[in-house]
């Protein structure tokens, strides 16, 4: 098959597409002859310096696609299936094997695109905003980043559940397009500091949940802007900046910092996560949830999908099509 692989971790330029050996069938897996794949954040901080599982290495949380053959094992999937699934590694490439507890099947009014975008950034927000943030009904929720793929589905989750939501992001005109997610609020962090911001426009009580899945120097401003018993949810560290962070302003207000993630959820949890998955996948096919697809590359050029991430001028998802 074919795949965009790389031998060293690096800038995007790294990506060799070259033939590689098909991937093998576990019992209880499938095999899945892949029609789209989302790039993750994960997926850019893996190849700009994570391990390398094996050499060629091929990157990727998430793909989309039909299920070619079926383990020995597997009962509930079958040969032509159209599955959306989540993996440790090896999206980027045209076949892919995945335990069939880490798939869900997709609805018929949902494209291959859209079903890539959802395990991660939809389950991911989903368990941020409901799972682990606990938001009700007039509460206040910041989303950090809130043009992303996690920051629009939280976006909609947060609007969805009765919330006023105020969301960051690095330019108005893509703030002014969020607004159609469900966002009541924009702040442009490049226009003075997002705290002082925020403080401002809850009044100086801050808000309730806050989802951050930058990082950084953002997540020490993030527990800034909680509010007394706020929630602070950490998902992922897309800055790239060290770890290390305050958490002494917490106990200043009661606050709670909580980290998620979504793929432990997916199997110690999973009694849980298939239905809700299947709920959001039935939401989308309604067009009660909205998939923002920014861009489509060809797998081929999976080097200038990367560096197109890295430029920020996504709003949204991009995508590869083998």
């Amino acid at each position: 098959m074919k795949a965009a692989v790389y031998y060293e971790t690096g800038a995007a330029s790294v990506f060799k597409y070259e033939d590689v050996p098909d991937p093998e069938l576990h019992p209880k897996g499938v095999l899945i002859d892949v029609k789209a794949i989302a790039i993750e954040g994960g997926d850019v901080l893996n190849r700009a310096g994570g391990d390398l599982v094996r050499k060629p290495h091929i990157v990727g949380y998430n793909c989309a696609g039909v299920v070619r053959e079926v383990g020995a094992e597997v009962t509930d999937r079958k040969v032509g299936d159209r599955v959306t699934a989540l993996m440790a590694n090896g999206s980027h490439a045209a076949m892919a094997s995945v335990p069939v507890t880490s798939t869900w099947l997709v609805p018929d009014g949902v494209t291959f695109e859209q079903a890539a975008a959802v395990p991660v950034a939809f389950g991911t927000a989903h368990d941020c905003v409901h799972e682990f943030g606990r938001l009700q009904k007039g509460e206040t929720a910041l989303i950090q980043a809130g043009t992303s793929g996690v920051g629009i589905a939280a976006v909609q989750f947060a609007k969805r559940a009765g919330a006023t939501v105020i969301a960051t992001s690095s330019s108005d005109e893509k703030l002014e397009r969020l607004r159609e997610y469900g966002m009541d609020h924009g702040v442009n962090y490049r226009e003075g500091g997002f705290v002082e911001q925020v403080r401002k426009l809850t009044n100086g009580a801050g808000v309730d949940l806050v989802v951050d899945s930058v990082g950084g120097k953002t997540l020490e401003g993030s527990i800034l802007c909680a509010a007394y018993r706020g929630r602070v949810i950490t998902v992922g560290n897309v800055s790239r900046e060290g770890k290390g962070i305050d958490v002494g302003p917490l106990s200043g207000a009661n606050a709670s910092l909580t980290g998620v993630f979504f793929g432990l959820e997916t199997f110690r949890s999973a009694a849980r996560v298939v239905p809700m998955m299947n709920k959001i996948l039935a939401d989308i096919e309604k067009g009660e949830l909205k998939v923002a697809i920014d861009k489509t590359f060809p797998l081929s050029e999976a080097a200038a999908a990367h560096a197109y991430i890295e430029s920020r001028a996504a709003f949204g998802r991009v995508c590869l099509v083998p």
